[in-house]
């Protein structure tokens, strides 16, 4: 393995070893913070329990017990977090609905963050009409708030957690691409960009062999410190009817059919919601994090 003087060498021999050498200094800096790591944490945790639902949870998670008597258990040995209306173990429609969250999140930034990365930065590059007509479609869908918007989409396509997905990452590349621009705009005209154009590359190669890695930065800290936000509206969709359809243990779902046994039953409508906010707190700590660490105006 690599030694931490290699690493770390000011005079590195190698591309390879340079490269190698920034992620160690990013990781370094990070584990320094640890509010970061608290969030690195929990998302670590959140992505073990998604890998490995099947081994953790204890009891199906579509299939309820006797309902004359396993019905709204409060939290107990046999049942960490009680029982649902169908005599369900919550902890186990917990687990198994972390892998919808992680697969909701993951589906989203992989489909949104290409898309705002393209348009902002043909935007930015560009210029004039082009930077004119994507920017104006971008001021359409930041115009709406993101869960009414993804609410309109859904209900066009209709209810399911694919078109949730499709939905949400239609309403999200907008702020990626705004940031994309702002970012391109700062270093289209910057020496070594003229220095590519003069050597003949195309704009193509210019767009994404140069720009977009020095944009791609700041619009990971942004898609991070956003995670919480898809959760969010996946959650508010589920709790809607519009999102992951029952049986699926869904959290945003599982907080809509325990709200009618709030009073009496808190655990089957409080679990999910703790899961939900424990989740979305640990993303907005490790974009934080992330944001003190990778973006450049912020070093010193």
């Amino acid at each position: 393995m690599f030694s931490a003087e290699w690493l770390l060498s000011e005079q590195p021999a190698s591309r390879r070893q340079a490269r190698l050498g920034q992620v160690y200094r990013t990781w370094l800096n990070l584990r320094g913070n640890w509010l970061a790591m608290v969030g690195l944490a929990i998302v670590v945790v959140l992505i073990l329990v998604a890998l490995f639902a099947d081994v953790i949870a204890p009891y199906d998670p579509l299939v309820g017990g006797d309902l004359r008597t396993e019905r709204l258990l409060p939290p107990s040995w046999a049942h960490p977090f009680g029982t649902d209306e169908q005599a369900r173990d919550i902890f186990s429609r917990i687990v198994h609905g972390s892998r919808l969250t992680l697969m909701v999140v993951a589906l989203v930034a992989v489909i949104a963050t290409p898309i705002g990365l393209l348009v902002g930065t043909t935007a930015g590059y560009f210029g004039g009409w082009v930077d004119t007509v994507l920017m104006r479609t971008t001021d359409i869908f930041l115009a709406f708030p993101r869960l009414i918007l993804a609410l309109a989409f859904v209900a066009a396509l209709g209810p399911g957690i694919e078109n949730a997905i499709i939905a949400i990452a239609i309403t999200s590349w907008p702020p990626y691409a705004r940031l994309a621009r702002a970012e391109t705009l700062t270093i289209r005209d910057s020496d070594f960009i003229n220095a590519a154009r003069l050597q003949g590359a195309s704009s193509l190669r210019i767009l994404w062999g140069h720009i977009t890695p020095l944009c791609l930065s700041s619009v990971i800290i942004r898609v991070t410190l956003d995670m919480a936000g898809i959760i969010l509206t996946a959650a508010g969709l589920g709790f809607l009817g519009l999102g992951a359809q029952p049986p699926q243990p869904e959290w945003g779902a599982m907080i809509a059919s325990g709200r009618r046994f709030l009073i009496d039953f808190w655990w089957v409508a409080t679990i999910p919601g703790i899961a939900i906010f424990t989740v979305s707190l640990g993303f907005n700590l490790l974009g934080d994090g992330l944001r003190d660490v990778l973006d450049p105006k912020a070093r010193k």
